[in-house]
């Protein structure tokens, strides 16, 4: 692990034991925090393991939130829009500033760079719309899940997808946001797969109460509020799952915990603030990314439990799917691209092999030719920003990234 600076405007002073960076983008309900760690307490986990980063806007009440972390005697760090900036100027990086979008979930692509500059060994996603379960150790379980060792149930289907709400689905027929449509139907199979300890790197925990749906599947349910009228259960999920090898599943960040190794493949795209108004899909396509590489890696993604809470705020529907309908038919294929990505070869250190396998993606989507796809051309520059990406955490790291110059040219023209 390397050294831990102290950074300023904490909640309250960081510990030497603070190992795991918990990400919350948020600009409604930064309150969620006291119920997670009061989660922490009530369940015995140190909340001094915990370092909290909020990545907010401008227009929220940031001196609340700091705050808010001060009485709840827990260290953290509040980054808006001008704190961002101030970070990368700070570190020498503003080339790379683009790299986080504005207004956007995708934004949480922030907390992972500070993690890296930082040293944590654990990260966690949290979205300020989601609660614990009283009854369960929410930050505990996942962080046994990361250290799991044993035998898990590990599905595949004839269309290289898994439902990740499967194993309900003959009775509420959902499928999550993300899960092409040309995927649905599929014929799922189960196996046994013996997992070694330290293999899985990414607690990906689902949800009760509102499904994470798309705004077309959320229109097919009957509710134009942006939530759906079907709700899920804890009895909706059986036993905790993988999906197998060569298999690819929606990984949604609202209740998500991963090993640092994972971050050079784990970008979150660049939605909503692109050329093409493509949005939703952040961490969709970051899933994608992940999932290749750790097949690749011998590596796992748990999935299951810890359940939370996912109270989503009534929104129009249709605000919903114009934010996704300029991505829908890419979501269709992108995942094809990348399953195709292929190294030259893999490093046995485990950060140039995720750094390869990242790389290998990034030129199969920024030399690709999509035109014959709606919007093809934002591939391309998803690519482009993922080889940004890989040279940012180069700099974080002291290595010499590609010269600006090369990156500049590369890059699609927009309108700006």
């Amino acid at each position: 692990m390397t050294e831990r600076r102290e950074a300023p405007e904490t909640g309250a002073r960081p510990t030497v034991d603070a190992e795991i960076c918990v990400i919350v983008p948020t600009i409604r309900e930064w309150e969620c925090v006291r119920d997670y760690v009061a989660n922490a307490r009530d369940h015995g986990f140190e909340t001094d393991r915990l370092h909290f980063v909020l990545v907010t806007e401008g227009f929220c009440d940031t001196d609340a939130m700091r705050e808010m972390l001060t009485g709840l005697g827990v260290s953290g760090r509040v980054f808006d829009g001008a704190a961002r900036d101030a970070w990368f100027t700070d570190h020498g990086l503003s080339a790379y500033d683009h790299l986080i979008p504005a207004a956007s979930h995708a934004q949480t692509s922030f907390g992972l760079l500070y993690l890296w500059a930082e040293g944590y060994e654990l990260g966690l996603f949290i979205d300020d719309d989601t609660r614990p379960h009283d009854d369960v150790d929410f930050f505990g379980r996942h962080m046994a899940n990361l250290g799991y060792e044993g035998e898990l149930p590990a599905y595949a289907s004839d269309e290289q997808w898994v439902n990740v709400l499967g194993q309900n689905v003959d009775d509420h027929g959902l499928y999550p946001r993300g899960y092409p449509y040309s995927a649905m139907d599929e014929t799922t199979t189960e196996s046994t797969v013996d997992v070694d300890r330290g293999a899985v790197v990414a607690s990906q925990g689902l949800w009760t109460n509102v499904p994470d749906l798309d705004a077309v599947r959320i229109l097919m349910d009957g509710d134009l509020q942006g939530q759906a009228e079907t709700r899920t259960t804890a009895d909706d999920y059986g036993e905790d799952f993988l999906a197998a090898r060569g298999n690819y599943l929606t990984v949604c960040s609202m209740n998500l915990a991963f090993r640092r190794e994972v971050v050079p493949a784990f970008y979150q795209f660049p939605m909503d603030d692109n050329p093409w108004a493509v949005g939703r899909f952040d961490d969709i396509w970051s899933g994608l990314l992940l999932k290749r590489a750790v097949d690749l890696l011998d590596r796992r993604i748990y999935n299951g439990r810890p359940l939370c809470r996912h109270d989503k705020a009534p929104r129009s529907t249709f605000g919903d799917l114009t934010n996704e309908v300029s991505g829908l038919e890419l979501n269709e294929h992108v995942w094809e691209v990348i399953d195709d990505a292929e190294p030259e070869t893999i490093p046995e250190d485990t950060t140039a092999a995720y750094r390869a396998v990242t790389s290998a993606v990034a030129d199969a989507l920024a030399d690709g030719s999509f035109e014959d796809w709606e919007n093809g051309e934002f591939l391309n520059y998803c690519g482009e920003y993922l080889r940004d990406w890989l040279d940012c955490l180069a700099a974080l790291d002291g290595e010499e990234p590609r010269p600006v110059a090369a990156r500049d040219a590369a890059a699609p023209a927009t309108d700006d």
